[in-house]
């Protein structure tokens, strides 16, 4: 699993000219699913998500989390974030999961998130989406389960 996190102040997903989820300060989560991945490493990567300190607290420190500025999450399913770029110039995605596997697990984590933070706004999985935001810092980090967890 892979989560490309921003932080922004805030972001929303249109699709067919609908703003399907909108968010202010908070994480925008780009959510790449591997065929190997489970909800005991979905859990484990929005376990981890949710302790990154990635605010800055009084002093201009990065030292606060998502949970301690009450900030909100718009989670994006992305496959691409498993593209193989490694020959030719047309990219491979044969290491993303099936899309009703995956599908089920963005849905699983939507749900997984909504029960620890207060405010969680999706995109539509499978869906042609544009994704505006106004990345604060910016500040961009790749939480990868391969690296992250040891199976």
């Amino acid at each position: 699993m892979k989560m490309l996190v921003q932080r922004v102040k805030h972001a929303k997903v249109t699709v067919d000219g609908n703003v399907t989820g909108a968010i202010e300060q908070g994480y925008l989560v780009l959510l790449g699913i591997a065929p190997e991945d489970t909800t005991e490493i979905m859990e484990k990567m929005v376990d981890k998500l949710l302790r990154l300190r990635i605010f800055s607290d009084e002093n201009d420190k990065i030292n606060l989390s998502l949970q301690d500025v009450g900030g909100s999450l718009l989670l994006v399913s992305q496959f691409t974030l498993y593209a193989d770029c490694r020959k030719g110039n047309r990219p491979s995605f044969v290491h993303a999961a099936p899309p009703a596997q995956a599908e089920a697990l963005y849905e699983a984590c939507k749900a997984y998130c909504r029960e620890r933070v207060s405010v969680v706004e999706s995109g539509i999985f499978g869906a042609d989406m544009q994704v505006e935001l106004c990345n604060d810092g910016p500040f961009t980090v790749l939480l990868d389960s391969a690296e992250i967890i040891k199976n």
